[in-house]
């Protein structure tokens, strides 16, 4: 079988055709359309259609709170107010199934079957992007909750009545540690009077907003800013990690996302130094993992979930 795997982000969507071994053949990757739901579904038609083979089944991950084939609230994504069946576009246009879950959640899924958490039955994902999205892998199966919503590390309050999170509350961990509102701090700061090279970055590299390639520049260039509030952002984050650990007492933490992508094992080893402390009773053999499949996590993850409603059909 032949599965095409989708990993919709709040900055890009990567797509691949997977096989039944979790090899990635094709890969095409465009940015994310913001107006609206129509045109992300359009923008993953020719992603798709341009790796020049009709899959068997699509695995499909949305940055946001999923139930059945039901997008119920998307954050990050302008334009997704109302419900919008993507999976009904998607089946129409390929006519195969179509898998449906929250992005976290396939790419915690893609490092389970053939990436940093193959083997382990009791695992938190946590990717640091646009937000900070979560999964969860408990007694060995997906754990999803009643709703869809489980594992939403990025909207566990920390702060309370702190910073304004672009779900509408307030005191997220996504408010402090997630890469948009980073730089909405960062420019309002600026507006204060602060310095930074990051929007300087930004322009050189050419991106329309401050990505995971721009952050780590400006901290690998010592900008004081920048360093500053990424500090921050790592205790925030650190700190929801940690309550997980003391409700759940998983044995794996992976770290994935755009960050973890360009700072590597040092990034799951500094948010380890920060949990550690806030633990009530850290087990021996507690892990901090950088994801293993980069970008593939999601696009392995959701083509699992592809494969899973085809066997079904």
């Amino acid at each position: 079988m032949l599965i095409a795997g989708i990993d919709v982000g709040g900055t890009n969507i990567g797509v691949g055709l997977v096989e039944d071994d979790h090899e990635v053949r094709e890969r095409g990757k465009g940015p994310t359309p913001l107006e609206s739901p129509e045109a992300i579904v359009a923008a993953i038609i020719e992603l798709v259609d341009d790796l020049g083979e009709e899959p068997d089944a699509l695995g499909l991950g949305i940055p946001g709170v999923i139930r059945g084939d039901e997008v119920l609230e998307v954050p990050n994504l302008a334009g997704w107010d109302e419900t919008f069946d993507v999976v009904g576009a998607l089946e129409d246009h390929f006519s195969a199934p179509v898998a449906l879950a929250n992005d976290a959640n396939v790419g915690l899924i893609g490092e389970w079957v053939a990436g940093a958490a193959v083997g382990h039955d009791d695992v938190l994902g946590v990717w640091m992007g646009t937000g900070i999205g979560g999964g969860l892998i408990l007694g060995g199966r997906p754990h999803y909750g009643v709703r869809g919503a489980a594992g939403e590390i990025g909207h566990i309050i920390t702060q309370h009545a702190g910073a304004l999170c672009t779900c509408g509350r307030r005191g997220c961990v996504e408010a402090y540690a997630g890469r948009r509102s980073m730089a909405s701090t960062a420019a309002a700061m600026v507006e204060a009077g602060r310095h930074t090279s990051l929007f300087d970055i930004q322009e050189e590299e050419g991106k329309p907003r401050p990505t995971s390639k721009v952050w780590a520049r400006a901290l690998d260039e010592d900008d004081e800013l920048a360093t500053q509030l990424f500090d921050l952002a790592v205790e925030i984050l650190g700190v929801g990690i940690a309550s997980v650990i003391n409700l759940l007492d998983v044995g794996l933490v992976v770290v994935g996302g755009g960050m973890a992508e360009k700072m590597g094992q040092d990034l799951a080893d500094r948010l380890s130094a920060q949990a550690h402390p806030s633990i009530l009773h850290p087990s021996p053999g507690l892990e901090f993992v950088v994801a293993e499949l980069g970008d593939d996590s999601g696009i392995v993850g959701a083509a699992e979930l592809g494969r899973a409603k085809l066997l079904e059909h």
